[in-house]
């Protein structure tokens, strides 16, 4: 193994295989500041901007085989440790200029978005595509012009500057790719030719939601969406190799469970196919995640989790899947399901019980009081606090244990205040702050 390096060498990689490929495989590690293709040997170096990242995209594809287009490519660190001008020269490109802009955003302290980058670079020419990325180096942008001059002038006069008095200093290379892929329309990326964008990855219709088998989509860019979410790396413990969707969850208090409950409490971790407790063992059920990884956070973040009175025992299933019958309730089609849309952010919330609960779809004028009388009795609540983001009402409900906020979760998720259906998940904010969101 060549010692760790920012540039990745690729192999094997097709005539069919674009640069836009390559970058769809690498982007969720963090940026990319060059590219250049050998197409005569079918290869390709990538260089990440720093060296964890591309450490982070490596570790993640030795477990997971990575495939483009049905090839499988085949990832190892180069053996330069940057991109110099004579290898991209092969390629005809060196550091020269290019209508594409990589900034780095320094001493970043008001929260950059896609608008306010576009004021900032839109008086040097027509800004095309903007595509921000939040890497733990910092803040950066590709920013793209129609005309190669825009951003020479661009980077002539705005590298160094502060955006805002005494911050967000920007530092300004050039990027060496060709196109900007822009997916979605939103505060992180924006293409300006093209305003019909989606602002977000649509719920897919139900009914071609989930194959038989249970995967919810292909692993390759659930495991893209997964990398997003953790940054590139993993939570500890979590491997992202495990292919069995089913977890056998026992120890249940029988008395007081059903399957939407569990429903309630797995769905934190990925979408449910379907769940069946066990006649024969009442304490017993089995529930069926979209994919392997889902059934993973299930069983790692849930495994000794509280709940009325009883530690729960969380393992894998020998079972691959619960066959359909009387007894299994299904879930495949519910619109409760939380990773339909945007499942990046979904997993970034993925953690184990604690004790302050998260409410989103509150209706408009919900009150504290009235949040505090529809939760009281799971337990004693010590704060809360009711708050408006992105003109939506939210509300922290800090418990007074993880086992009543557990209770609190699993027999009100899904439940109606005021006319709305609220969603409820798990916080990881330690305390609620008088100036928090």
């Amino acid at each position: 193994m060549t010692e760790p390096s920012k540039v990745i060498h690729v192999r094997n990689v097709g005539h069919e295989i674009s640069e836009n490929d390559l970058l769809q495989l690498f982007q969720p590690f963090g940026v990319i500041t060059k590219l250049v293709m050998l197409r005569a040997k079918n290869q390709a170096l990538l260089q990440m901007q720093d060296v964890p990242s591309a450490i982070n995209a490596l570790q993640f594809y030795t477990n997971v085989q990575p495939t483009i287009r049905g090839r499988n490519v085949y990832v190892q660190f180069s053996s330069h440790q940057e991109l110099t001008t004579m290898e991209q020269n092969a390629q005809g490109r060196g550091d020269e200029p290019n209508r594409i802009l990589l900034v780095t955003i320094h001493h970043m302290l008001y929260p950059i978005t896609v608008e306010v980058l576009h004021q900032v670079f839109s008086p040097h020419g027509f800004v095309e595509k903007i595509v921000t990325f939040q890497k733990s180096a910092g803040f950066q942008a590709l920013i793209q012009y129609q005309l190669r001059p825009s951003a020479v002038v661009a980077r002539s006069s705005l590298q160094g500057r502060n955006i805002y008095d005494g911050c967000c200093q920007l530092d300004i290379q050039f990027s060496n790719l060709d196109e900007l892929q822009v997916n979605y329309n939103n505060e992180r990326s924006r293409d300006f030719t093209n305003p019909n964008l989606p602002a977000e990855q649509k719920g897919r219709p139900s009914q071609s939601g989930y194959s038989e088998a249970g995967v919810a989509f292909p692993q390759m860019a659930n495991a893209a969406a997964i990398a997003a979410a953790f940054g590139g790396g993993l939570p500890p413990g979590i491997t992202g190799t495990n292919d069995r969707c089913t977890v056998l969850v026992s120890n249940l208090n029988s008395d007081r469970i059903d399957e939407d409950k569990l429903f309630n409490l797995f769905s934190l971790y990925g979408n449910i196919i379907r769940i069946k407790l066990l006649r024969n063992k009442p304490d017993h059920a089995l529930v069926q995640m979209g994919d392997g990884f889902q059934a993973e956070l299930a069983v790692h973040f849930l495994k000794g989790a509280l709940l009325f009175g009883k530690r729960l025992e969380v393992n894998f299933s020998k079972h691959p899947n619960i066959t359909q019958g009387a007894d299994t309730h299904e879930y495949m089609n519910s619109n409760l399901n939380r990773f339909n849309r945007n499942a990046a952010k979904n997993y970034r919330y993925c953690c184990s019980p604690t004790k302050m609960i998260h409410l989103s779809t509150l209706p408009q004028d919900v009150t504290e009081e009235e949040i505090v009388s529809h939760l009281e009795e799971h337990g004693t609540i010590v704060n809360t606090k009711l708050f408006e983001m992105n003109g939506k009402k939210q509300a922290l409900v800090l418990f007074e244990t993880e086992e009543q906020a557990t209770e609190a979760l699993v027999c009100k998720h899904a439940s109606s205040l005021g006319g709305s259906i609220i969603r409820i998940s798990f916080s990881q904010l330690q305390s609620i702050r008088e100036n928090s969101q």
